[in-house]
């Protein structure tokens, strides 16, 4: 099993940012070497941080000093102990067992003819060989200058690697949410899995483009600072905090600062947003360009989500313009296939189904009458019941509808030919154009059916007055398991105040 040290590297290495100590194991069978090792090297310092001397005195010490400490920066390492070959067994331990390639090894033996150099450097992963009899103090000194620069430089290499990984898993899960609340939160679930701040972050947006930082208000937050969502930010934060968010705001920048960040970015509308991190926690350099580069990714990523919800706009408009084409020449309403889709969704949200397929319906369900472009005026605008072959005729939309959407292989399409095609099945089968029932029916047609319903008794049209609320309610009770899917009218009592509020937002 592979032990690969997990271990971050820093300039400091200590939460605090005081300097801790490089670690030294020095394995040797002569208790008088240890001894002069740590003595010689006692007061030395490598880059304001001083030494800790771990002892081996055996191979075998050694391997459980090595699978204890995982943050070794140098072996000193006696070739020649239990065996000739225990010091050579030990380097293959090392790289090979533990896969640890970070600790820098320097050989040292007093037998060389037991270990030529040449072969040794050759056949095993070491830094440094010496004989113990040229390790004067000077030299000793020397190489561990030379072993502690170069684990240094390895360090940080395995760091910023590491780190970069992670802003691509980061950077990866940020993407795939396409709402501003769920892509606000996911920034900062993921700036806190980078760096491992403690305290949290929190994310402030303006209410109104071009207004002061005064008028920022807390929409997402973590850690500490949860409970401060939709806060203004100049009530909710600290003076600190809000000095920084200001001269981001003002500045139009990012800002770094000794214990937090500040990342300033602008959608395509011009709209301004703040993400803080930090506070009581040191970021280190390679934790600022982690960031960087993390933040530039969230840029480029609010940038998309910007344009892709103004597609998405642009497209929800366009479709309800399209639906209400087919409403109007029924003397029906624009907003009555806006709340059909409004309904569409609440009810696919409560069946269950994830956010885009409760997407996907939201947009297909105001396509769900569009045949109704095909029915004659007299037939469609008659105010009194229709003869059985006008009612042929009227039925005749569904088949039109599904036929003219089944053109597009694209899952929004796909939805709205199945909604098209049975917004009109009934649970029993009593229902048109297949006589089809239960779960024969699509979801998305089953879903539709009650939304449409529901919104169209509440509503006057051309040959009936709007029913009362209670009456709506007590007919699509009847209703259960005939006409609807019992299950999804159950959601619909659950939730019944939102049909009204989807009224008085969108009224006829």
């Amino acid at each position: 099993m592979k032990l690969m040290p997990e271990r971050e590297f820093s300039a400091t290495d200590s939460s605090d940012g005081n300097p801790s100590a490089w670690k030294v194991l020095i394995i040797d069978d002569e208790p008088e070497v240890h001894e002069v090792t740590e003595l010689v090297l006692g007061d030395f310092e490598f880059e304001g941080r001083p030494l800790e001397f771990l002892h081996a005195h055996s191979a075998s010490e050694a391997r459980s000093l090595l699978k204890a400490h995982d943050d070794i920066a140098v072996v000193l390492l006696d070739v020649v102990m239990e065996s000739e070959q225990a010091g050579l067994e030990l380097v293959h331990f090392i790289r090979r067992d533990l896969g640890n390639h970070f600790i820098r090894i320097v050989l040292r033996t007093g037998q060389p003819g037991q270990a030529p150099e040449r072969e040794v450097v050759a056949d095993y992963d070491i830094n440094d060989y010496k004989e113990k009899t040229e390790l004067t103090s000077e030299r000793l000194f020397t190489t561990m200058y030379a072993t502690l620069r170069a684990y240094r430089d390895v360090m940080i290499i395995e760091t910023n690697k590491r780190g970069l990984e992670r802003v691509i898993e980061c950077s990866a899960e940020i993407f795939s949410h396409q709402t501003s609340p769920a892509f606000a939160s996911a920034v900062l679930e993921q700036i806190i899995n980078l760096l491992g701040v403690d305290r949290g972050a929190l994310y402030c947006k303006a209410t109104n483009s071009g207004i002061s930082p005064d008028g920022l208000v807390i929409q997402a937050a973590t850690g500490h600072y949860r409970d401060l969502i939709n806060s203004p930010a100049s009530q909710a934060l600290p003076e600190r905090i809000l000095s920084s968010l200001k001269m981001a705001w003002t500045d139009k920048r990012s800002v770094i600062s000794e214990d937090h960040y500040v990342l300033h970015f602008t959608d395509s509308r011009q709209s301004e947003s703040l993400l803080y991190v930090g506070e009581t926690y040191r970021l280190h350099e390679v934790d600022h360009q982690l960031l960087e580069v993390f933040c530039t990714n969230v840029s480029i990523a609010f940038e998309n989500l910007s344009l892709h919800q103004e597609l998405t706009e642009s497209q929800t408009e366009m479709l309800c313009l399209l639906a209400g084409v087919a409403e109007t020449r029924s003397l029906e309403t624009a907003n009555h296939v806006r709340r059909v889709g409004e309904l569409a969704a609440l009810l696919a949200h409560s069946y269950g189904l994830d956010e885009q397929q409760v997407e996907v319906i939201r947009l297909a369900a105001p396509l769900h009458d569009i045949g109704k472009i095909g029915i004659p005026d007299a037939v469609l605008n008659k105010p009194g019941p229709h003869s059985d072959q006008e009612r042929r005729i009227m039925r005749s939309h569904v088949d039109i509808g599904a036929e003219m959407l089944s053109v597009s292989n694209r899952p929004l399409f796909k939805a709205a030919t199945e909604i098209a095609r049975d917004h009109h099945e009934n649970w029993d089968g009593s229902g048109y154009p297949r006589g089809i029932q239960g779960e024969e029916i699509s979801l998305a047609g089953r879903i539709v059916a009650l939304a449409d319903v529901c919104d169209a008794l509440g509503s006057k049209r051309c040959y009936k007055s709007a029913w009362p609320e209670e009456k709506v309610r007590q007919y699509l009770l009847e209703q259960r398991g005939r006409k609807f899917d019992p299950q999804l009218v159950d959601f619909l009592m659950d939730q019944w105040e939102e049909v009204g509020r989807l009224r008085e937002r969108m009224p006829d």
